[in-house]
């Protein structure tokens, strides 16, 4: 893949000849194989697979034709196996065990001289699993699991089990109940460790030499109800979540560099918790209309406040994460030849940090943005092409159709470029063609 990007202004110039601009040149070369076999007069079968990536970046990252230019390498390998096996009469019941390892290694090198920023740092990531699929009976299933695993950023052996119970009620409800330990390695390049403008500089990351491995628990309880009838059917799910995350990876503000440079620092925070429960309902009648809706509301907050800004007190919220949010969608006459859906996607208010120095900033702050509520809306009609077989889809339709969406973004060389909320589109209009088999 070869890929080139740039933004800022003065597109026609070289990246370093404007005001403020980001350039990124890919080139990227994958590959990937998988193997499966089934083992002859067994219950047994294996698979092999692996998967290779070589990226090289050229980049730009500059205001006032700095001499932000960098460079990239990085090298990524994974390989593993997995054997299963199935034992058709288990204590009762039928249980396919699957066990495996696999490894992964990342080589990573990201450097932009001027701005002292370097990442040389070589990762790799050993695991063993294990997993037992037990249907105790007809109506009564469990799936267990561990993995364990050895990453060379993190001094011990991370276990991390699994445990999902499924039971059904009858031919209508089924009860749902999962548990699961996860860990993030504090590794140094990851996707959210990126350079960002912000008050006229960079706003750059740097990792705590003391960052820890994130943890976490979570816990999932769900009912799910499905109810036919000779003209409809409809049913709803009820979903509890909670999580618990321990030495979370937190940003904080830790003052200017020599070029005035903001600095960033990843560390780990206070625990936190995020927890909440979501409705879902749907209904399908004489399909002539269909319908789907979801609400979530959840809590997200940490043990202590964390300080994101070296001006203003921390918070106890996560930033950027709503604690209310939800989607619609409707669909008229959903086997017809012509169709509308209407949907739309709910979007609650949320902290998100604005830094000092862009236009009319003079302090950072939290800014608390406004609800959103984005409609869609799609109308498509099906032709029968009957000398070749085949259908042909013609769609047409507007997204965001009354323009819910961020009034207030920072503009010129000073801006917060992270400094962005709410429905990723305008008013967006749309069209397209599908062809299909009958």
């Amino acid at each position: 893949m070869y890929e080139e990007r740039k933004g800022g202004n003065k597109l026609d110039l070289p990246a370093d000849r404007a005001d403020q601009s980001e350039y990124r040149l890919h080139n990227i070369l994958v590959g990937s194989f998988n193997w499966d076999h089934q083992l002859e007069n067994s219950n047994s079968s294996f698979s092999l697979y692996g998967s290779g990536q070589n990226t090289k970046r050229t980049h730009y990252t500059g205001i006032n034709q700095s001499d932000g230019w960098g460079r990239t390498r990085s090298h990524t390998l994974q390989g593993g196996f997995q054997y299963n096996h199935n034992v058709s009469n288990f204590l009762g019941g039928s249980n396919t065990f699957t066990m495996g390892a696999e490894h992964l290694y990342d080589n990573t090198f990201d450097e932009i001289a001027a701005y002292n920023y370097l990442i040389d740092q070589k990762n790799n990531l050993a695991g063993l699993f294990l997993q037992s699929d037990w249907n105790v009976s007809p109506t009564f299933t469990i799936l267990a699991g561990v993995r364990a695993s050895k990453h060379d950023k993190v001094e011990k052996l991370m276990l991390t089990p699994r445990l999902n119970m499924l039971y059904k009620l009858g031919t209508t409800t089924q009860l749902r109940g999962s548990y699961a330990r996860g860990f993030r390695a504090p590794q140094a390049f990851e996707t959210d460790l990126h350079i960002a403008f912000a008050g006229g500089g960079i706003s750059l990351i740097q990792l705590d030499p003391e960052l820890r491995e994130e943890t976490s628990d979570a816990l999932n309880a769900s009912l799910d109800f499905n109810k036919p009838s000779e003209r409809m059917i409809y049913g709803f799910t009820v979903d509890a979540f909670y999580t618990r995350l321990y030495h979370a990876f937190v940003l904080e503000e830790i003052g200017m560099d020599e070029q005035g440079n903001q600095q960033l620092l990843r560390t780990n925070g206070s625990p936190s918790t995020v927890k909440g429960m979501t409705l879902e309902g749907r209904l399908n009648y004489d399909q002539r209309f269909q319908v789907e809706t979801g609400l979530t509301v959840q809590r997200s907050r940490y043990d202590a406040p964390v300080a994101w800004s070296s001006e203003i007190a921390g918070t106890r919220k996560y930033t950027r994460t709503p604690d209310l949010y939800g989607y619609y969608v409707l669909t008229l006459l959903p086997q017809s030849r012509f169709n509308a859906t209407f949907s739309g996607v709910l979007t609650g208010p949320m902290l998100v940090p604005h830094f000092a120095g862009a236009p009319g900033v003079v302090e950072d702050k939290l800014h608390t943005s406004p609800t959103f509520v984005e409609n869609n809306l799609k109308l498509a009609y099906r032709f029968t092409i009957k000398s070749i077989k085949q259908d042909l889809q013609l769609h047409a339709g507007v997204q965001n159709i009354l323009n819910a969406y961020q009034k207030d973004f920072d503009t010129g060389p000073y801006r917060d470029s992270n400094y962005v909320y709410g429905p990723a589109r305008p008013r967006t209009l749309f069209f397209g063609l599908r062809f299909g088999l009958l």
